[in-house]
């Protein structure tokens, strides 16, 4: 899991973090920076992947042309704020056992223009550091770099005063998903990275289109795509399993009117694909085509959440979309109970007041709003409950409230125009 990420000169932010917990909400208004806050979880995720930058940055072709990867909304020149030369992503987490702390500092490549290079890296379990690109100023043996090579220092023992190996890297990916590579780095490191690698990639982001789930579905596909293509076929597999299939249907009859009793799962006899039917207590039988969009998002929803071997965390915007007020509760009921488990992580951004007044009080703490002021192109981010008087103010009014109100934006104008806030509201 990861506890938090701080953006340095990242698109709109010049140096913001993110608290991160089981659940995490993320309000602002339009244009504020949300999605750039997604594009930074995209960053990470493409070196879970083991992508080059420009790969990350520009999108991912396969041998035959396909697109695997789409790369970081924007230019290639708004990545990094106006005016500064790089970027900094910093991520703080606990992989199977361990915790970590990520850095990489990323800037436009001067001899190729138009490229990106990495010129800062670190990887620390704290408070011990496995590599650095970076150390002491006063050792310049260690600040060797030239257009081809990053050269970074593995740590060999416990003792701080002792250094590792030196090894030289690919500037134009991540040191992170180069350590296999190297002899000289001792397999405990390796270990230690390729932890760090799984948490990374380890990511979903689902933006659910009705359409691509009412399509049939190719059999033996149990991935749900991030658009929700293979719906039928994920569906099936949740159905082999009984347990999981009850508390799928109870969840179903829960969402929606439908008294669902059953899924089919016919075979297409033209194409052999799997289609989805859903199957009433009257024995009505609705397909994936007849059935209602929100209905449609709250299955996809249930088979990520309820699948084998869900994500460790799903990054969702607008998670509420499609969702009648009426069933936003048992939405939320559902996630803080799977995330609550510990095995996944939600994040969401929603403009929904519904969903703000029904989340607990864990949920409360991990909300927070994006901020820009309308003069300006920066953005802040700050912890909802940190603002003045929000818990109060939530208890007597609700947050949801305090949302449609934009009482959260109004604080945060009054207070950065008057430079009270500080770092205490982060």
């Amino acid at each position: 899991m990861i506890t938090s990420l701080r953006l340095v000169n990242f698109k709109n932010f010049a140096d913001e973090t993110l608290r991160i917990g089981p659940f995490t909400v993320i309000v602002g208004a339009n244009a504020s920076g949300k999605s750039n806050i997604r594009d930074a979880f995209r960053f990470i995720h493409g070196i879970g992947r083991g992508y080059t930058l420009a790969e990350i940055i520009g999108g991912k072709y396969g041998a035959g042309g396909q697109m695997e990867w789409t790369g970081i909304r924007g230019a290639r020149d708004e990545i990094i704020r106006f005016g500064q030369l790089s970027f900094s992503l910093e991520a703080i987490g606990e992989a199977i056992g361990i915790h970590f702390h990520y850095t990489i500092e990323v800037s436009g490549d001067k001899t190729k223009p138009g490229t990106f290079r990495v010129v800062k890296e670190e990887l620390r379990l704290l408070p011990e550091s496995i590599y650095s690109s970076h150390p002491e100023r006063n050792d310049p043996v260690y600040l060797q770099n030239d257009d081809t090579h990053l050269l970074i220092r593995m740590q060999k023992t416990r003792d701080q005063r002792k250094l590792g190996n030196r090894i030289a890297v690919r500037p134009n990916q991540p040191a992170l998903t180069q350590l296999h590579e190297h002899s000289k780095v001792i397999r405990a490191h390796k270990v230690v990275a390729m932890r760090v690698i799984h948490t990374f990639a380890n990511m979903r982001f689902l933006d659910l289109d009705p359409n691509r789930m009412r399509q049939a579905a190719f059999p033996g596909q149990t991935i749900l795509g991030d658009s929700g293509e293979n719906l039928p076929t994920v569906l099936r597999e949740i159905c082999a399993n009984p347990e999981r299939k009850e508390v799928l249907a109870e969840w179903i009859r829960e969402l929606t009117p439908m008294d669902v009793q059953a899924f089919e799962f016919p075979i297409d006899p033209t194409t052999g694909w799997v289609q989805l039917l859903i199957r009433e207590t009257n024995d009505r039988k609705v397909s994936a085509y007849g059935a209602s969009d929100g209905t449609l998002r709250f299955l996809a929803m249930l088979s990520a959440l309820l699948s084998a071997n869900p994500a460790a965390i799903f990054v969702f915007e607008e998670i509420d979309n499609g969702i009648h007020p009426s069933r936003i509760r048992l939405l939320i009921d559902l996630i803080e109970g799977q995330t609550a488990k510990g095995e996944s992580q939600v994040i969401t951004t929603t403009h929904s007041p519904a969903l703000l007044s029904l989340i607990n009080d864990e949920t409360f703490e991990n909300t927070s709003v994006v901020y820009r002021d309308e003069n300006s192109a920066e953005a802040i981010i700050r912890s909802v409950s940190k603002l003045h008087h929000a818990a109060e103010l939530r208890k007597s009014q609700g947050l949801g409230r305090l949302h449609t109100a934009a009482w959260m934006e109004d604080v945060l104008a009054f207070a950065e125009a008057d430079n009270e806030y500080g770092e205490t509201g982060k």
